[in-house]
């Protein structure tokens, strides 16, 4: 939640105004948490990402003016069809791909782009959930204007289970091993 709160709030109304394009908005949003996931799955250690690295907001706001140019020039070409392979590759495998250097890392990263990705998004028959369980449903909200987005953000809980991040339940207990550890070390 602090995170993608953090991303979006720097996101201008005009900016997401930028695009004419039906899905520019959602997609920003399923980039907002993409982002917001890899930069969280870092507090996991190597269960997390092999090695750390340091995704930042210049790629986050690289990645959308990548979604802007090419759903701009598809609305304006007529075409229905979102370009999802130029997508996957350009955002996953260059931008955010071009730090990962360890090959499982870039594997996780792919399978990312695959999950948050595709047509799949506004099915209509079959809603797409990010993370959904008894407690929280991870969700893009209906298209409308940045409060709404904003609106959903702030509903997220404050605390993430690894869950969230495709990790196993047990990847906490490393994390508050670890913080227990730094705490103890720093008193």
């Amino acid at each position: 939640k602090l995170n993608m709160r953090a991303t979006y709030f720097k996101i201008s109304h005009e900016a997401l105004s930028d695009c004419p394009h039906p899905a520019f908005k959602s997609l920003v949003y399923v980039l907002a948490f993409f982002h917001a996931v890899v930069q969280e799955r870092r507090k996991y250690g190597k269960i997390g990402w092999n090695v750390p690295y340091d995704f930042n907001e210049s790629d986050f706001e690289v990645c959308m003016e990548i979604l802007n140019t090419y759903l701009t020039k598809a609305h304006n070409q007529g075409d229905e069809k979102i370009p999802w392979g130029s997508l996957k590759y350009l955002i996953g495998e260059v931008m955010y791909g071009g730090r990962a250097i360890d090959s499982f890392d870039r594997r996780i990263l792919t399978v990312y782009m695959d999950e948050y990705l595709g047509d799949f998004l506004f099915d209509t028959f079959q809603p797409f959930h990010f993370f959904k369980n008894q407690e929280v449903d991870y969700k893009i909200p209906e298209e409308g204007p940045k409060d709404d987005y904003v609106a959903e953000i702030e509903s997220l809980p404050l605390a993430n289970t690894p869950e969230v991040f495709g990790l196993h339940p047990n990847a906490e207990i490393g994390y508050y091993t670890q913080a227990a550890r730094d705490m103890w070390t720093h008193l």
